[in-house]
């Protein structure tokens, strides 16, 4: 199953463990669809919108409300930061997700970061201190391929 915000799954019915897919989307390239398909025996939410109304302020809120709400639900949550435009973004909301699920130990996450973005050292860093088993993968098909031998074990 594929869910795509702002489309809701209510409850947790789906017949297959679930990933959320974190990661870079503002002036990044579009690396969750390439996930999405490599996932796509598990459910899949995608926070990326291929259609966000940017000149809506009221969106923001409903964004931000699905994404606790599927990170909550999801067996598995996939952090990618892409290498993208610095000067735009450094995905401070994803490594903010990422912060969360860290400090959880009972929450089960797969981590990678493109080696251009600006801020792989303190992702290594913080998961030394966090997480010092976990691996940060250094590419998307690492990343994805750890994504899907963690489900396939659920």
């Amino acid at each position: 199953m594929y869910l795509e915000a702002p489309t809701y799954q209510p409850r947790p019915t789906a017949s297959s463990p679930s990933v959320f897919l974190a990661g870079g989307i503002t002036a990044c390239p579009d690396w969750q669809q390439t996930a999405a398909a490599a996932l796509a025996d598990f459910t899949v939410f995608n926070p990326r919108r291929r259609h966000f109304p940017i000149d809506d302020p009221g969106q923001t809120p409903v964004q931000i409300a699905w994404e606790y709400h599927h990170l909550a639900l999801a067996d598995l949550t996939l952090f990618w930061f892409p290498a993208c435009d610095p000067s735009r973004t450094t995905q401070p909301i994803t490594m903010y997700e990422l912060g969360a699920a860290a400090a959880n130990p009972a929450r089960r996450i797969v981590v990678g970061t493109d080696p251009g973005y600006p801020r792989t050292a303190d992702v290594h860093t913080q998961l030394h201190h966090a997480r010092p088993d976990l691996t940060v993968h250094t590419t998307l098909h690492d990343t994805l391929t750890a994504a899907h031998h963690t489900l396939a074990r659920l």
